[in-house]
Parts: C-alpha cells; structure tokens; sequence
C-alpha cells in the first residue's frame, strides 16, 4: 500500500469507477476481518509513513493520497476559492461553514469530540457524516491519523477513531501555494495524466468520474 500511494499518488480503499483501482480488489477478504492487523489497521501507519493525506476525496469514498497530488486535487476540488471565499460568493452552506469553522478551530480533533462539541447526534443537529464528506471531497478538510481506545491493560481494541484537520494544518500555510500555483482545469488535467499513466488501459471516462466533484 505504501509503495502505490508513493509511486502512483493515489490509493483508493475501496472499488470505484475505475476497474482494478482499489485495495479492495487485491486484499484476500478474510485479511479485512481477522485477528491479524490488516487494511483497516494499516491506514494510520501509511499516512505516517508516506505523509500523505487520507479521507473520502472520490466518489465519496477514502483514498490515499500523496501530498503533492493532494495539493493539484484540492485546487481542481476549491475551484480557487478558499472557504471563505467560497461562503462569501454562496457557493457553501451555513451547515457547511458551521463544521469548517469548527475543524478549523480544534483540528487536529477527533471526529467523535468534533460530533459532541457541534452538537450533531441524537436531539441535536443531523447530517455530520454527511457534511464531512462533503468538505473533503471539495478539498478542505482531510483525515490525519487514527487512534484506537485501549482496554485497562493498553491493549488498542475496536475501530480506528479519526482525527480531522485541514490541509493547511497537517502539511502547512506553504501547502496553499502550491495548490494555487496553476488554474484549476490545468490541476484536473494533471490528474488525468497521472491515474492515466498507471492504468494499462485507461478508461478516461471511469476516470473523470472518479475525479468528479461534489455539489
């Protein structure tokens, strides 16, 4: 997983439109369920390792990807914009802006402590996940790691409890530089370039519908 998401720049978790592009389709199923650390155990240690970002960037789906990748996706992704920019011009909603300013504000935290503190769940406000989601797949919010609750002995028990922040947070002020360095059609272009050169066959329509935006 590793040697993928640095040599090609981007590692979908699961199957997508593109044929074949996936960890799902090349890990035994019994691996994802065992007692033995597998797929889902390894994703913090490929973010660490690689220092990539990590989050629901396609299709609404979680992909690995490495940052300098990262910075031509979440340009293509904010169109330009900066949230500000983009609330300010109507193109985010106050639920939308109601959750950046929050990760802004905490990140790095975690996503159940961001739930809480923003009053989302049972009685309170709805969509978290949802809106998450949509944060990330326009490139201004991305997972940084994962952490495991532990029982009274240390031992790490249950899933992989996210931690969310921001690009800007996780590889730097300097990061928005070069995500704005080039327009946006040139970031999508390169993007094409690049999943198209590690596919034998590329299929450039299933392509442009993995790199699609999100309304």
């Amino acid at each position: 997983m590793e040697r993928i998401v640095r040599e090609v720049g981007v590692l979908p978790m699961f199957e997508n439109s593109i044929r074949g592009f996936s960890v799902e389709e090349h890990v035994d199923p019994s691996v994802w369920f065992s007692d033995q650390p597998g797929p889902w155990e390894w994703k913090g240690p490929v973010i660490a390792s690689v220092g990539c970002a990590y989050g629901k960037f396609f299709e609404g789906k979680a992909a690995f990807v490495r940052r300098d990748v990262y910075a031509r996706l979440a340009n293509f992704r904010r169109d330009g914009y900066d949230f500000d920019a983009r609330f300010d011009d109507g193109l985010a909603s106050f639920r939308e802006k109601d959750l950046y300013d929050l990760i802004a504000l905490r990140a790095p935290a975690l996503s159940r402590d961001l739930k809480a503190e923003g009053g989302y769940g049972k009685g309170g406000k709805k969509g978290f996940e949802t809106l998450l989601t949509g944060l990330m797949m326009k490139g201004y919010v991305l997972t940084e790691d994962f952490v495991y609750d532990k029982d009274r002995n240390g031992k790490p028990y249950g899933w992989g409890v996210a931690v969310i922040s921001t690009p800007e947070r996780v590889f730097g002020e300097e990061i928005r530089a070069e995500m704005y360095k080039e327009s946006p059609e040139e970031s999508h272009e390169a993007l094409v370039g690049l999943i198209s050169a590690a596919m034998d066959d590329p299929d450039r329509d299933g392509i442009e519908r993995f790199l699609k935006k999100r309304a």
